[in-house]
């Protein structure tokens, strides 16, 4: 099996960019270390702020972000860094670049009961001089030059994309290294299993509930066949079982909040994800539009979001242009 290191040396990805990939896996080398631990690490439980979405923290959100953060700005290559966790950008290298947004860590309200988690990563050019800006971020994700995650669960895997597919690696913990596990994915235009918070069913759009009504009447409905849901309630669990078997994650718009346009970041979460979603074959949509044409507005941006296997997105999105 290649290495990580050897994937990076042996591949035509830019050397600076390999750099800010081999420092984002090092880095959540640490972060799951603390996450084994748990409670003998006193990292579980509530932080006792809230970040700029105005979401509780968790003490491991705190930290997670800490390490990325630091990490990432004594790496040269870097300019400079956006996080879920942070009010503004934050400058690192004034030649750097290389621009790196992150959720530090995606579903953490499961960390508090030992389920999986994981920390997503997008990686922008910059060509910019002087203090770093919100501006220089706000590129489209289709301009994205790497994107990926890294899943903490019963193995560490890191999934990643520059552009040319989707590969992951595992992590060993005997050789200390990242082993190529998976060389190519490959994502299945079809599924019978979707994702999706059933409990907020009531404050969806008519269209979604129409559609995710018609899965539920399985073989008897008029999609004639018979659909199971999974659900995490961790965007990088439910898209890396995805990746590995096919389906279809949303989380679309709903009513508590009608001037919002959906929960999930267009920055940290959705074009990272949408990007590996393309790359492995599938589609990944808002209720109207292909998320890595969106041009972003600001930083902490959100959309609504339906990706995963390219036939049931399309058919989803359908439902919603009628």
């Amino acid at each position: 099996m290649k290495t990580l290191d050897a994937f990076l040396q042996d591949s035509a990805i830019d050397s600076d960019l390999a750099k800010v990939i081999s420092k984002l896996a090092h880095c959540c080398e640490t972060i799951n270390t603390q996450l084994q631990r748990g409670e003998l690490a006193g990292i579980l439980g509530s932080a006792g702020a809230a970040n700029v979405q105005g979401e509780t923290q968790k003490k491991l959100d705190v930290i997670a972000n800490d390490l990325l953060k630091e990490a990432l700005k004594a790496c040269p290559s870097v300019r400079g860094i956006a996080s879920e966790e942070e009010d503004e950008v934050v400058g690192a290298n004034a030649d750097g670049r290389f621009l790196v947004t992150y959720d530090p860590l995606d579903g953490s309200s499961n960390i508090d009961i030992n389920s999986m988690v994981g920390t997503i990563f997008s990686v922008l050019g910059s060509e910019a001089s002087g203090p770093v800006t919100e501006a220089e971020f706000l590129q489209p994700g289709r301009d994205q030059k790497a994107a990926g995650y890294v899943l903490y669960g019963p193995s560490m895997m890191l999934v990643f994309s520059t552009g040319d597919g989707v590969t992951m690696f595992t992590f060993d913990p005997e050789q200390n290294s990242w082993l190529q596990t998976v060389e190519r994915v490959e994502l299945a235009p079809d599924t019978k299993e979707f994702a999706i918070n059933m409990s907020n069913h009531r404050f969806w759009a008519e269209p979604m509930r129409a559609y995710i009504d018609d899965l539920l009447k399985g073989s008897d409905g008029p999609r004639g066949k018979n659909f199971n849901m999974r659900w995490v309630a961790a965007m990088v669990a439910d898209v890396h079982r995805i990746l590995c078997r096919g389906g279809l994650f949303t989380y679309p718009w709903d009513s508590r909040k009608p001037d919002q346009a959906g929960k999930l970041r267009l920055m940290y979460e959705a074009n990272p994800m949408g990007l590996l979603v393309e790359q492995a074959g599938g589609e990944a949509w808002t209720d109207s539009v292909r998320i890595l044409d969106i041009q972003p507005e600001q930083i902490h941006q959100r959309v609504p979001v339906i990706l995963g296997s390219a036939n049931e997105v399309k058919c989803c999105v359908e439902y919603h242009q009628r």
